[in-house]
């Protein structure tokens, strides 16, 4: 195995061909004087000087053993340091190639990122005698041509292609104006990288021959006619109900009422000598019941939470209304008295929405009507509670606003007030009881807060479809 020589000029590139299968893992002495690009599949090997000096590259096969030893000595001439800043500059560009051929400097490729096209053109203006010949990559062509596409079909030119033909981007279709075509062109231009070839044509100035491509050309036909109204625009109202009810009441009292019967007695009376005695007539007998104090308390606490929605889709500036009622049937009284009344729920939502500036949504006339039915009153005739709100609400699309409210609060305190008396009582079936005595002391209290808050919520619609996807995952049914 012998040394061999290799001289290399910066910029000029030098290929080897091995008859045998080396290791990638190649060992170079001075790595900052020299680049490997490596394929091992192809047994090739190219060898790039990168900066001028001396250095050893040395070759082993897949299983160790030294095959070739190589003295690389990188020199440079004007060319040579040409290349070697430009790739300092704007080597790390993908797709970017830098040589010498035929004693020229030449910049080539494809460049795939197209803000990078500002770093190359500052580069490569101080050096005028580079050949350039940089285009862009077919794939980022078409990126360019589908935002393009996408800002036009933005602008209503639904009718307007954009496609890259020959390096050149096409914009095809039909319009009703020569303004629209105009501003189809206009908006292509926008989203136009900047063009790397114009460097070349400055360059080669009256010798320049080539084509410069990623021209836009405009062939768009003008066929005059009145745009169609658009379709009204649609609006989805959506409106929540909530009433929250809580009461509480507390009773505690103390009574004390011991009883005995009627046909017991005490006399008193005087004696014949003027002092006073006492004598009984009979015997004294009697029963006392209810001879200690009995203690009475309560405790009765009720919530409830009701909640009623509506949802309506509209046109813009069409007066709306959604109605729901149905009634609960009550039973009153008893027996052969009892009878059949009802209280009414009611939901009722008006309004008409305006669609305004930056997607809010103008509801004229809101009109908001819920009636429910509350516990019963004493003789246990049903009742309702009626909440009205009449409004106009200026609510952003798809935003919740709280439009009104009502907080009631009451509360009752009773003292010693004695529940209904005890009636006499029959002992045996022919004696009556009656009180010795009545003491009675009492407190009741109750509170009973209720409160309810309307929300509302608008939503601008591209298609009534669309309303409907909320309503169809509600009731939709499963599968087995």
């Amino acid at each position: 195995m012998e040394e061999e020589s290799l001289n290399l000029a910066i910029g000029i590139d030098e290929s080897r061909k091995f008859d045998y299968k080396f290791n990638p893992k190649i060992q170079v002495g001075d790595q900052s004087k020299l680049k490997l690009i490596v394929s091992p599949a192809k047994q090739e090997i190219v060898f790039r000087g990168v900066k001028t000096g001396k250095t050893s590259v040395t070759i082993r096969d897949t299983s160790g053993e030294i095959k070739d030893i190589f003295l690389v000595n990188v020199t440079a001439d004007g060319n040579s340091s040409i290349v070697r800043e430009l790739r300092e500059l704007i080597g790390d560009i993908e797709g970017v190639e830098i040589n010498i051929r035929g004693g020229k400097v030449i910049v080539e490729g494809e460049i795939v990122v197209p803000n990078k096209i500002g770093k190359i053109t500052a580069v490569l203006q101080k050096y005028p005698e580079v050949i350039v010949l940089i285009e862009y990559s077919k794939q980022t062509q078409l990126i360019v041509a589908r935002e393009m596409q996408d800002a036009i079909d933005k602008s209503s030119m639904k009718d307007v292609t954009v496609r890259v033909v020959n390096g050149d981007y096409w914009i095809e279709g039909v319009v009703n104006s020569e303004g629209k075509k105009t501003l189809a062109q206009d908006i292509a231009t926008a989203y136009m990288p900047d063009k790397i070839e114009g460097l070349a044509q400055v360059q080669g100035g009256p010798r320049f021959q080539g084509k410069v491509k990623g021209q836009i050309i405009n062939f768009i036909n003008v066929n005059a006619k009145k745009d169609p109204e658009p379709p009204p625009k649609l609006v989805k109202i959506s409106a929540q109900f909530v009433e929250l009810a809580k009461d509480y009441s507390k009773y505690f009292a103390f009574k004390w009422q011991p009883i005995m019967s009627n046909d017991a007695k005490i006399s008193f009376g005087k004696t014949t000598e003027g002092g006073i005695t006492t004598e009984e007539s009979g015997s004294l007998s009697g029963t006392i019941a209810r001879l200690f104090p009995k203690l009475q308390s309560a405790k009765s606490a009720g919530y409830a939470r009701i909640i009623q929605s509506g949802m309506v889709v509209t046109n813009e500036k069409q007066t709306v209304t959604i109605v729901k009622q149905s009634s609960v049937d009550f039973a009153v009284g008893s027996g052969d008295n009892s009878i059949a009344k009802s209280a009414k729920i009611n939901f009722t939502l008006t309004t008409t929405p305006e669609i305004g500036v930056e997607e809010n949504v103008l509801l004229r006339g809101l009109n908001i009507d819920v009636a429910l039915p509350n516990r019963g009153n004493p003789s246990g005739n049903p009742q309702s509670t009626s909440n009205k709100i009449n409004t106009n609400i200026t609510i952003k699309s798809k935003e919740s606003a709280v439009i009104g409210g009502i907080i009631q609060s009451s509360s009752l305190t009773d003292y010693d007030k004695d529940p209904e008396s005890t009636p006499p009582t029959q002992q045996d079936g022919t004696t009556q009881v009656s009180s010795l005595f009545n003491l009675f002391r009492g407190k009741a209290y109750a509170t009973n807060k209720s409160q309810f808050v309307v929300f509302v919520t608008p939503e601008i619609l591209e298609s009534a479809s669309k309303g409907t996807e909320e309503v169809r995952k509600k009731f939709r049914k499963r599968e087995r």
